[in-house]
């Protein structure tokens, strides 16, 4: 009996270790993806000097710097990089053909522009492979106006012009057909690195106005309505935070979901001195109504599935939830994501996420690229950013996704101290 009893606890204990090692073997299954790669990342240069290219907006909310087929690149090329332009500084647009060993092809000019997010191209998603807009200015009145541009008949097939309230484009509706606009000249007071320099305000000094905000746009017929007001913002916001009556409110990052049935955007003030007394995020339906003011998690958010969003916290990127204003899950871990609060873009296909990755100390910016199917990721070699990243002549690093979801479009310095574009592209990405 004691040979059976021992031989049987022998037999229990070495069936309890084979089981634990298969579960064990089920664990790292799960868990080795967050250290595996199984894709590489290849990076190359496509603008050179001796001028500076650059494209400008962030990459999220599908603004995508190629057109439908992926043959052109819409992008700026200008001559300095040490001052904000001033209004009679023209940017030359132009395209980048990747097909014909990336020449650039001068087709445009616009006085409404910035370092940090260009003239706010956005290719059209009604007609993507010849028509994207942009801003511009008249340089008698500096009254901003939103373009749309054809590149095969090569001229502007319309003008958004409003003489009482000039606005230029803030969001192009992902699906089409309509597009956010807000107004640019106070922008420029309130806070300069974001806005176009001397542009038309038709409210300076007034601390909300009925008559100023948000805008929504008709694309084919133009016609424009304000859909929330600084007056209505500041009584919204006031229950949430007192100083939403004291300052000049403005905006910033006017953002459509996916679903072209939300918009999310930033409600200002205090940035001139940088005490940032109002930084509150909010969302309203495209018909003006549903305008709600949530709690504040981080300043380049992206929109994923559900009505969610990607923001961050101080150690976390986080998934936050509109209809539910909480947070709800986390994106990544500390290994993939060893900082928070960069540039993130979904990419088109909603597989991937790129994020870039600071260090202003180094002046450089690494990007974060991982699957969301299994955490798959790289973290690239570092690219150059600008030495002084502050101020009016900030650029932010940010990814922009191409339209087949394996490529990505970023900013660098170069060896001869000028702004160029490089491409960072997806190896194995099916794998």
């Amino acid at each position: 009996m004691r040979y059976d009893k021992t031989n049987n606890l022998l037999k229990t204990w070495i069936e309890n270790l084979i089981t634990f090692f298969m579960l064990s073997m089920v664990v790292c299954f799960f868990v080795l993806p967050l250290n595996a790669q199984d894709f590489d990342v290849e990076i190359k240069q496509i603008t050179k000097g001796p001028k500076n290219h650059f494209f400008g907006y962030i990459g999220h909310v599908k603004t995508i710097p190629w057109n439908e087929s992926g043959k052109y690149i819409v992008a700026m090329e200008i001559d300095f990089t040490d001052h904000m332009p001033k209004p009679t500084e023209a940017a030359t647009i132009i395209l980048i053909d990747t097909e014909n060993d990336n020449k650039i092809i001068p087709i445009e000019k616009t006085h409404a522009w910035n370092f940090q997010q260009g003239t706010m191209f956005y290719w059209n998603p009604e007609a993507p492979e010849t028509q994207f807009f942009f801003n511009d200015r008249d340089p008698e009145t500096n009254k901003v106006f939103a373009v749309l541009y054809d590149i095969e008949k090569r001229e502007r097939v319309k003008e958004y012009k409003y003489d009482d309230t000039p606005v230029g484009n803030s969001g192009v509706a992902q699906n089409g057909g309509k597009f956010l606009a807000i107004n640019y000249g106070r922008i420029a007071r309130l806070r300069p690195v974001t806005g176009y320099p001397e542009a038309y305000d038709w409210a300076p000094g007034v601390l909300h106005p009925a008559n100023d905000g948000v805008f929504i746009i008709d694309v084919n017929t133009g016609k424009k309505k304000l859909l929330v007001s600084f007056e209505q913002l500041a009584k919204a916001i006031e229950p949430y935070d007192e100083d939403a009556t004291k300052y000049e409110l403005f905006i910033n990052h006017t953002l459509w979901n996916r679903e072209d049935d939300l918009i999310y955007f930033y409600v200002r003030a205090g940035y001139l001195t940088r005490e940032k007394n109002v930084n509150t995020p909010c969302t309203i339906k495209p018909d003006g109504t549903e305008l709600t003011v949530h709690q504040y998690y981080g300043g380049h958010p992206e929109w994923i599935e559900n009505d969610q969003i990607i923001g961050s916290t101080k150690k976390d990127q986080i998934i936050y939830s509109i209809p539910l204003k909480k947070i709800v899950g986390k994106v990544g871990n500390p290994e993939i994501l060893p900082k928070t609060g960069g540039d993130t873009a979904l990419s088109p296909d909603g597989k991937w996420l790129a994020v870039s990755w600071k260090n202003d100390e180094l002046a450089q910016s690494r990007y974060i690229i991982f699957r969301r199917s299994d955490m798959a990721y790289v973290h690239t070699p570092p690219l150059n950013t600008w030495e002084n990243n502050e101020g009016e002549l900030r650029v932010d690093p940010a990814p922009r996704w191409n339209r087949t979801s394996d490529a990505l479009l970023v900013p660098n310095i170069t060896e001869d101290g000028t702004r160029q574009l490089f491409e960072i592209k997806i190896l194995n990405k099916d794998k």
